[in-house]
């Protein structure tokens, strides 16, 4: 059973992939928010459709895609966590995660376009590994931390290089413009999958710029949430993005960066694909989430 949302923003429902169906289960009352993940409600769903799955409606294919997990309290982000993203990046391969956080208002769904700034001039991909808590996270061991794991989904952590390099050397900036956090299309519950063998591309334009595997981590997804419930609590449905493979636009010779018109492919096996449309800020169609 696979988790999605689906809808306008603003107007999201919750939907499961299950049996080869998209089900609509906005009737069992809950988005996938903290206070669903904070008290079981993955298995309380799963009992829920036993019953009730085949009274659910099919979404319709044209349904808009969302962000997979309702707004979360915060997106925490991992720098440098592949080694030859780091070697590419002209960076010593980190003896500590590198953290910094993502706005959540810049969450946005699967094929949402992706919207170039005012005055953006290095917008550049990367194709990320997220997890979502379960459970509430603070100075946890390595034995417990995957207990705290709700699931994984896609995440292309969109930047703006110059934001994020040259304006005062404050990733944030960088990183949390309006489209810049696309998730999902789907959330796989942790237990499906092993998230350290994982192979994840991304393409621009149809031209592979990313192919690695999550196998490349420096620091796997226990060590990182032992490690970042020492600096701040995570909280039910928060995301951590475990940082991207090299490939990126940024350690090209030249550079290459995203441009109106460009499109963006990126997945990761067995969480689905994104698919997201480069438009220039004047020329949007999309409404915000």
């Amino acid at each position: 059973m696979h988790l999605f949302r689906f809808g306008r923003p603003d107007q999201e429902e919750p939907g499961v992939l299950a049996g080869g169906k998209r089900l609509n289960v906005s009737s069992f009352g809950e988005d996938y928010n903290g206070a669903f993940f904070a008290t079981d409600g993955i298995e309380r769903l799963k009992k829920w459709l036993v019953n009730h799955g085949s009274s659910c409606a099919v979404v319709d294919r044209q349904e808009r895609i969302a962000p997979c997990v309702a707004r979360p309290s915060k997106i925490v982000c991992v720098g440098l966590n592949y080694r030859q993203h780091a070697i590419e990046s002209g960076m010593e391969i980190p003896k500590e995660p590198v953290l910094f956080l993502k706005a959540t208002t810049a969450l946005a769904g699967a094929e949402d376009d992706v919207v170039i700034p005012p005055g953006a001039e290095k917008v550049d991909w990367e194709v990320e590994l997220a997890i979502v808590i379960a459970h509430r996270a603070s100075h946890v061991s390595a034995q417990t931390a995957l207990e705290h794991v709700a699931g994984y989904c896609l995440h292309n952590d969109y930047s703006e290089r110059a934001y994020q390099f040259e304006r005062a050397g404050q990733w944030v900036k960088g990183k949390s413009c309006d489209t810049f956090a696309p998730l999902g299309p789907e959330l796989v519950p942790a237990g499906e999958i092993d998230p350290h063998k994982r192979r994840l591309w991304l393409k621009v334009n149809g031209r592979t710029m990313q192919d690695s595997n999550t196998s490349d981590f420096i620091f796997d997804v226990p060590f990182l949430i032992t490690y970042i419930s020492q600096f701040m609590t995570l909280l039910p449905g928060d995301v951590v993005s475990t940082g991207t493979p090299g490939g990126v636009g940024l350690g090209l010779k030249p550079p290459r960066y995203l441009k109106p018109g460009d499109v963006v492919e990126s997945g990761i096996d067995g969480l689905g694909e994104g698919r997201q449309r480069v438009v220039a800020y004047a020329d949007q169609q999309r409404v915000v989430a």
